[in-house]
């Protein structure tokens, strides 16, 4: 268990939390949430001691253990993998390290032997026999393989030292676990690896995450940050948000019977207490969703973009020929025998465990790359839109403002006309003055998807949209792409995403793809596709 008592925090006049008096009891997993630069890592931060608040402060029971997932990556290069997991439960560490050390004396004295026999009974009470084994057991299921697991850390890539640093924050059993974006850099194995080992996890966890499908399946609770409080509200992301949203119509519509609302609102709780469906969290879930009030919904201050894409004119029936598209880069094989044809109304997401392959693959198909062996070919009628994963080149310029910048890519010149578009991607008054070469990230993707927008293509091609957005733009672009009658191509980290849009998946692998008109949850449950995608990665 952790609480805070009267939690404050300001940076000069802004004020991130005021007199913030929380609780997170063991056996829930809380999802905080908030709009970005509310403060949530920065709650987090408070939470492990690595801030200090202006005010209040944070208590956890006497001997329990806190663990935290590192966000450096290169702090550990010096040592070797499973060492560095094994460092996330720091007393155990110590214990390992001084008892190795007395052994390792050429004068081992008396006084060592009784110091090293204290080191064996405490090394035995916090089970560090197992430590070894614990340790390579995270690693595997988060994907390191066990010819790693003795490597220095320096030898691994960025995505590797992610899952080794977040193996280091689960060893252990810690009894409060703070996790900051855990899924970045995750495939898809990986994530649901995660989801299974959080769900049998009995203690506290709080975790940060702009992926709405692993806020769905973990959290049993969603603490919100909104107006400089946290307000716990019982279920998943996907309950507060349906449920926010409806408080919004139902105060914005100020005639409606009270009576009528309440009924509305017991029937949305009736739903998503039946949709419940993870053990450890179905039964208690479901009687906390019935106990809510209407009073106890409360809409929030979230804006939420705009975003539609509407197609300027229909496609004909030849839109994208792909054929044998081979690429090499530095030596290793990245896209091998890539053959396929988009057809009207795919939504196609492209997958794998290379995330170079999506990229190199939109670049060939739009000329910026060109392929080793292969072609391909566009439809006569075809608008293509793209979306690259890399946009810094499009946002260089720093003498003009964001009205000029999204006016050199509209047809319509009119200033108020393109003022419009950047208000419906929350960029009104002032912001609309910015110089394109200060955005953040998010705020460049928000303008590229204006961009798009304007250009009224009839076939997107989108390389990891969602990199970059707060939750609140993943659900406006989210529910656009739904919406959106052309058709589709992208790539992208968030599994919501990736299930609530494609209809086609294709699965880039080091000998070839693989190609099923199916959703992504059947495309990772069928066990035929596993075993073939297995084979094909061995091939490699």
């Amino acid at each position: 268990m952790i609480s805070t008592t009267n939690v404050s925090l300001r940076y000069g006049k802004r004020i991130l939390f005021e007199d913030v008096t929380v609780k997170f009891l063991p056996g829930n997993c809380y999802g905080l949430i908030g709009a970005n630069g509310a403060g949530k890592s920065t709650f987090l931060k408070i939470l492990s001691g690595e801030l200090e608040p202006n005010t209040g402060s944070v208590e956890m029971p006497a001997g329990q253990r806190l663990a935290v997932l590192k966000q450096n990556q290169f702090a550990y290069d010096d040592q070797p993998v499973l060492q560095t997991v094994i460092q996330g439960h720091q007393r155990l560490y110590a214990v390992m390290s001084e008892k190795d050390a007395l052994y390792a004396k050429a004068d081992f004295t008396d006084a060592d032997g009784e110091r090293a026999a204290i080191l064996e009974g405490e090394f035995a009470d916090l089970e560090g026999w197992n430590a070894d084994y614990e340790a390579a057991e995270l690693l595997s299921g988060l994907g390191i393989t066990e010819d790693k697991h003795y490597s220095l850390m320096s030898d691994l890539g960025a995505s590797e030292k992610v899952r080794v640093l977040l193996a280091q924050a689960l060893f252990g059993n810690p009894d409060v676990l703070l996790l900051d974006e855990p899924t970045n850099n995750l495939d898809a194995e990986s994530v649901l690896w995660l989801e299974n080992f959080l769900d049998s996890f009995q203690n506290t966890v709080i975790v940060v995450s702009h992926d709405r499908h692993f806020l769905d399946a973990v959290c049993n609770y969603m603490a919100d940050l909104d107006f400089s409080k946290i307000t716990m509200y019982p279920g998943n992301y996907n309950f507060w948000y349906e449920s926010s949203q409806l408080a919004l119509r139902q105060r914005q519509d100020v005639n409606k019977k009270t009576e009528d609302k309440r009924k509305e609102l017991e029937e949305f709780v009736r739903r998503f207490s039946a949709n419940a469906s993870k053990s450890k969290q179905a039964t208690s879930r479901q009687k906390l969703l019935q106990k809510l009030t209407l009073e106890e919904i409360k809409p929030s201050s979230r804006r939420y973009p705009y975003i539609a894409f509407k197609p300027e004119r229909e496609a004909g029936n030849q839109l994208l020929e792909v054929n044998g598209v081979a690429k090499t880069v530095d030596g290793q094989s990245v896209l091998k025998k890539v053959s396929f044809t988009l057809d009207k109304g795919d939504k196609v997401a492209i997958v794998g465990r290379d995330d170079r392959a999506a990229s190199l693959l939109f670049d060939i198909i739009f000329g910026e790359a060109t392929p080793d062996k292969g072609d391909y070919k566009w439809g006569t009628t075809i608008t293509p839109s793209y979306f690259p994963k890399e946009n810094s080149s499009f946002f260089q310029a720093d003498n003009m403002n964001l009205v000029d910048w999204l006016r050199q890519y509209s047809v319509e010149k009119d200033e108020s006309f393109v003022r419009g578009w950047l208000g419906r991607m929350l960029f009104s008054g002032e912001e609309s003055q910015k110089k394109p070469n200060v955005l953040s990230g998010g705020e460049k993707v928000r303008c590229m998807l204006s961009k798009m927008m304007l250009e009224s293509g009839n076939v997107l091609v989108l390389d990891d949209p969602t990199n970059h957005l707060d939750l609140e733009s993943i659900q406006a672009l989210n529910n656009g792409l739904k919406e959106f009658s052309g058709s589709l191509i992208f790539a992208s980290h968030d599994l919501q995403f990736i299930e609530t849009v494609a209809n086609r998946i294709i699965e880039l692998t080091p000998d070839g793809i693989i190609d099923r008109r199916m959703n992504y949850e059947e495309y990772l449950a069928d066990e035929t596709l596993k075993a073939q995608r297995q084979k094909m990665y061995q091939l490699a």
